[in-house]
């Protein structure tokens, strides 16, 4: 082989590794779609709070942090327990076991981002919280974009921040939020129990319902205005898909607990649907392109945090 062929191979292995590299780094819609039929299917039964199948859908969120090498951050392991309350119906069981799902990338910082999503959803629609026709209670509610797609977007991106470490600034915590249906009693739960302080906190990422984009709305990014440094987070954001920042940083969702503890918040969210909360709710209606592109935000907007280790995020809504 003479020398000029042995510089072609060097370089041909060198960008086959960076290929590699990126592609292992990179979004990928093909997991997302499998984290989200697998947790949206109908053996899980709508992964209602208390039931054996929330519990597998909780096993396979630790697995998934196990692999990627994360820091157990709970009160036992990963887990952090606590009791959730059915009120808005009259049930036996109205006192069920719940857990929240954390783990943790360690920089050694003084400072920590959030990134959140709420793996429950409403079983088959009788607790009192299905929008379905009273015909279609008593059938599987599968919440695969409510919040199966939240939850695919959190793994992909502990996927990728694990393996990327080109920012040492901030650490970095994911939690998979139970009991959020019966209102926000993970996040509530956790931010009466953080398992740091809450004063370390940077700020907080919620995704719930991100996996319905409709063009002709956009994806809507709650909590632009609890911080005035988002705004230079955002300057040079730019995407294949639409999205509207919003000040308010309180809503239905995860976030809410956080903002209430005056901690800037951001909450990516694709709108309501003809399926919310509804029998129809199915992994084969997810825009997962779009979905992708959501993530590359989300990415991007951490990636421009964590790149200013000096940027104070200060409460200002």
């Amino acid at each position: 082989i003479n020398l000029n062929m042995k510089k072609s191979i060097l370089f041909l292995c060198l960008m086959n590794s960076i290929l590699i590299f990126s592609q292992k780094n990179d979004i990928s819609e093909k997991r997302l779609q499998k984290y989200i039929y697998f947790l949206s299917s109908d053996k899980m039964k709508g992964r209602q709070t208390g039931s054996k199948e929330v519990f597998k859908a909780a096993d396979f969120i630790e697995k998934q942090f196990k692999k990627l090498g994360l820091e157990p951050k709970g009160e036992m392991g990963y887990r952090q327990t606590f009791t959730a309350k059915v009120t808005r119906v009259k049930v036996a069981d109205s006192l069920r076991k719940s857990e929240n799902i954390i783990g943790f990338i360690d920089n050694h910082a003084k400072k920590t981002i959030i990134i959140g999503a709420h793996y429950d959803h409403i079983g088959l629609g009788d607790l009192g919280n299905s929008k379905d026709e009273k015909e279609n209670i008593g059938k599987i509610h599968n919440g695969a974009d409510d919040n199966a797609s939240g939850v695919a977007g959190l793994l992909e991106l502990a996927r990728y921040y694990s393996q990327n470490n080109h920012s040492k600034n901030f650490n970095l915590m994911f939690i998979a939020f139970g009991s959020e249906e019966l209102g926000l009693l993970g996040s509530k739960y956790f931010v009466e129990h953080p398992t740091i302080p809450l004063n370390t906190v940077h700020w907080m990422l919620n995704m719930d319902m991100i996996g319905r984009y409709q063009p002709e709305n956009g994806l809507a990014v709650i909590g632009y205005g609890t911080s005035a440094s988002f705004e230079p987070i955002f300057k040079n954001i730019t995407s294949d898909i639409k999205f509207n920042l919003s000040k308010d940083g309180r809503g239905g969702s995860d976030q809410t607990s956080f903002y209430d503890k005056k901690i800037p918040v951001l909450f990516f969210h694709t709108g309501g649907h003809p399926d919310y909360h509804k029998s129809g709710d199915d992994a084969e209606k997810i825009n997962y392109p779009a979905l992708k592109s959501i993530l590359e935000i989300e990415k991007n907007a951490v990636n421009n945090s964590m790149n200013i280790p000096d940027m104070e995020f200060v409460w200002t809504n």
